[in-house]
């Protein structure tokens, strides 16, 4: 199902497809290196890409399966990072005496607890979400939801107040590392004669967690459960009359997209080692909205381009623009960040008029069945 979902056109050689697999494996591992070349930066702005995928990848499931559009998703970002870092750093010790003395040794949690754990309490917080917008839809969905999102962003801001649990706008330092078979992830390893840098082993991480991520919504798009969400996008009316329970289909799609959210908090809180109210703002959901659509919404490879263009680009134009424009004109004309934010607005809105169904959208179901019987139909005599 993988290889016929990114590789349609070889479908029908399976050995030239697992060859593709295997070339695109190749370059996926050694990504880091290459991009180290110039930096670590560049090696750091491939791991944040991987990020964005697992989040447009959920968002996904809620925009692009079941049709229903969420401007708030950037909450259960913030569940799963503010998660992580209250588990993981001494903040809750040092304003909770009771509890400093339940964990003398402090609180350190291994990555099998805290992504399960970030994957429930941000489902938690998708049905919390879904429960009173089921009977909503279109822009009326969207403006509840994006009230969400803000909701949760004030309340972490806020949430420093009469018990500091949040440390509000200062955000939450210290935060523990992910901690692998007792290795922390901060420190380098040398194996096999190469030298693995923290920010190297941090993307392998997130490539291994983004795989699993892309496996479980490429199986969901043609199970039970997948052809009911479409069912709904497609006309919620006429999927209720054919007996789904579109309230529960829902709410499942609310929190399962939710759960890919939680995960990519979690692992950006351990990668950053802070998290503040910041980075958790009305602009992100809108970005990863945008990821979805200019993807194409539905379509896992076309979300997948989407999350990596739309997050690999504007940090690349945040380094060469300068050095672009002194190239070519001997002087800085636009600030890099007006014109790094001009460009990605000019790239979206080209894109909206030319490709509308987004830059690798889903194929058409039914097409090749139908070409295949007129193909039939014209070769085949017919009978009685």
């Amino acid at each position: 199902m993988l290889l016929k979902t990114f590789f349609p056109a070889l479908a029908d050689s399976p050995k030239a497809a697992w060859a593709a697999v295997v070339l695109l494996a190749v370059v996926l591992l050694a990504a880091p290196f290459v991009a180290g070349i110039f930096g670590n930066a560049w090696v750091r702005v491939l791991a944040m890409a991987l990020l964005y995928v697992m989040l447009a990848l959920g968002l996904n499931i809620v925009v692009g399966y079941a049709g229903l559009l969420d401007l708030g998703y950037v909450a259960f970002y913030a569940v799963g990072a503010y998660m992580y870092a209250l588990l993981s750093s001494p903040h809750l010790l040092d304003n909770f005496e009771w509890l400093k003395a339940m964990f003398p040794n402090g609180l350190h949690n291994p990555i099998w607890v805290v992504v399960p754990l970030g994957a429930a309490l941000a489902g938690l917080a998708g049905a919390i979400l879904g429960a009173p917008t089921l009977r909503l839809r279109g822009d009326y969905l969207a403006i509840v939801t994006l009230g969400f999102g803000e909701i949760v962003r004030i309340f972490m801001n806020n949430l420093n107040h009469p018990f500091n649990i949040t440390n509000g706008p200062q955000g939450i330092t210290n935060i523990d590392p992910i901690t692998l078979f007792g290795f922390p992830l901060s420190k380098r390893i040398e194996l096999f004669g190469l030298t693995f840098q923290s920010v190297h082993l941090y993307y392998y991480l997130f490539l291994v967690l983004a795989v699993g991520v892309v496996i479980v919504t490429v199986r969901l798009q043609d199970s039970r459960l997948g052809r009911a969400w479409m069912a709904i996008r497609e006309d919620e009316i006429a999927a209720k009359a054919m007996g789904i329970n579109t309230r529960n289909v829902k709410l499942l799609a609310f929190a399962m997209g939710a759960s890919f959210g939680g995960i990519s908090g979690a692992m950006f809180a351990a990668f950053q080692g802070f998290v503040s109210p910041e980075s958790f703002t009305l602009n992100e959901s809108i970005v990863i909205v945008a990821m979805v659509v200019l993807g194409g919404m539905g379509h896992v490879p076309g979300v997948i381009l989407g999350a990596v263009l739309l997050y690999a680009i504007p940090e690349a134009l945040r380094h060469l623009a300068k050095p672009a424009q002194e190239a070519l004109f001997g002087t800085e004309l636009v600030a890099p960040e007006a014109l790094r934010m001009l460009l990605f607005g000019l790239a979206m809105v080209v894109i909206m008029l030319y490709r509308p169904e987004g830059l690798w959208p889903a194929p058409k179901h039914g097409v090749n069945a139908r070409r295949s019987a007129s193909a039939g139909a014209g070769t085949k005599p017919a009978t009685a």
